[in-house]
């Protein structure tokens, strides 16, 4: 087929989708009316995952499910956005992996707030002037982040939806040749990450500097002679900084999982995972009894960590389910005086 045949065949599909997507949205406005006579949130993460499923398993062309996913969030991002904007609070700075994390579910019409502190980001959204948080949860190398399960435990905010991101840093700087870089910066965990590729290229000699975020690094990398940084690649191209090498942390399985945390809670999904906190009696046993009857009505714990929060010995517990389901609505009744429910929501991965 002729070049110019192909191409009138795209423009006229083009239009075709164009038509489509408009009269999407007229539904979508339809379904945002009946929800404000309602006071329903317009994100639900559980449907869009349903919708996305539906999607993938109906798909025979040649779009990948990694495709579909980001085509179709944009989508959702858009037309939640032209029923009510969103704000967005993250734990910044801006080009951050909280942020890249909120973008891959929020899209580019959100409006994002970048918030210096994890508590910061709930104070926001408790306050209402965000709608929504993104805060990291956990790293496959570096555990648990210990604030964000304080916060969890201080507020009243409910986790709705988790987000795995791949973490891949970068060596970014000015300097034409490796061996005129004289400092480093980046976050502390990404010098720890990074530790092998420093040692390998003699740059575990050179001065490191942490700093609050791998995108502030970037910056000072920027402007600072002499200088390079450890951050992504979304930070290096923010600023304007030549990457030297790419992917030089020391484990490429390395990733992030990241709440979102809103005022609400989700509807069953068939596929939901649910995180509580638990402060048991001091006494004996108290920990295998709880564990029990979890095991009792197959239900699958998928973690168990254990903090101090407020002086108090508390477990972080994730396991497959839903609030409402029966069995878990009957632990739950049981020990309702220990259990603080963290929000049930679409499981995105069984753990990192």
């Amino acid at each position: 087929m002729a070049l110019n045949k192909l191409r009138e065949n795209i423009d006229r599909i083009d239009d075709t989708l164009l038509e489509l997507l408009n009269e999407r949205m007229e539904f979508v406005h339809s379904v945002g009316e009946l929800k404000n006579t309602t006071g329903a949130p317009i994100y639900r993460p559980e449907r869009e995952q349903s919708i996305l499923n539906r999607l993938k398993d109906n798909n025979r062309g040649k779009l990948t499910d990694s495709a579909i996913d980001a085509l179709f969030l944009e989508l959702f991002a858009v037309a939640r956005n032209l029923e009510l904007p969103e704000r967005i609070a993250y734990l910044g700075p801006e080009a951050s992996f909280t942020h890249q994390a909120a973008e891959s579910r929020f899209g580019a019409m959100s409006s994002y707030l970048s918030i210096g502190s994890i508590k910061g980001v709930f104070r926001e959204v408790d306050s209402g002037k965000a709608r929504f948080g993104v805060i990291p949860i956990e790293n496959s190398s570096n555990g648990i982040v210990s604030d964000t399960i304080h916060c969890l435990s201080d507020y009243d905010l409910k986790i709705i939806a988790e987000v795995v991101i791949d973490i891949h840093h970068v060596l970014a700087t000015p300097c034409e040749d490796i061996k005129t870089i004289k400092r480093i910066y980046s976050k502390d965990i990404a010098f720890a990450q990074c530790q092998k590729f420093l040692d390998d290229f003699g740059l575990d000699e050179v001065e490191h500097i942490p700093v609050e975020s791998t995108a502030k690094a970037a910056r000072l990398a920027k402007e600072n002679k002499g200088s390079a940084a450890i951050c992504s690649d979304v930070a290096a191209t923010m600023y304007n900084i030549p990457t030297l090498f790419q992917n030089i942390e020391d484990n490429g399985n390395n990733r992030t999982r990241f709440f979102i945390v809103s005022n609400f809670e989700n509807a069953p999904s068939q596929n939901d995972k649910t995180s509580i906190l638990v402060q048991l009696p001091n006494k004996p046993g108290a920990l295998v009894a709880f564990l029990n009857d979890f095991e009792a009505v197959n239900i699958n714990l998928t973690k168990i960590k254990s903090h101090i929060v407020g002086g108090i010995s508390t477990f972080f517990l994730e396991f497959a389910g839903h609030k409402e389901d029966e069995h878990i609505k009957n632990i739950f009744t049981k020990y309702s005086d220990s259990i603080k429910f963290l929000g049930s929501y679409v499981k995105e991965a069984d753990d990192i």
